[in-house]
């Protein structure tokens, strides 16, 4: 199994960030594609995991922010509902 994958731009070249899709092997810092519900769904989000939990994770979009954060589900590419975007 694949822990880490980069992912294609489109253009053929590869994105400059690897990305963990496995959420059994999720860390804090690990960089994340994640989706966000509601009007925001067909975009894809980059983020930072701050905090893992065996059913859930908090990301955000940028670490430097402390008020940041966002609750998400724990899988694959996590979703974050669209209310919770910060």
């Amino acid at each position: 199994m694949q822990r880490r994958q980069d992912m294609d731009n489109g253009s053929g070249e590869n994105c400059p960030f690897e990305f963990n899709f496995d959420p059994a092997t999720f860390k804090v810092g690990d960089t994340v594609s994640y989706r966000v519900t509601g009007s925001l769904a067909d975009f894809p989000f980059m983020g930072v995991l701050m905090e893992v939990h065996d059913d859930h994770v908090v990301l955000t979009s940028d670490p430097d922010d402390p008020v940041s954060r966002m609750r998400a589900t724990r899988e694959s590419r996590p979703v974050v509902a669209e209310a919770d975007v910060c």
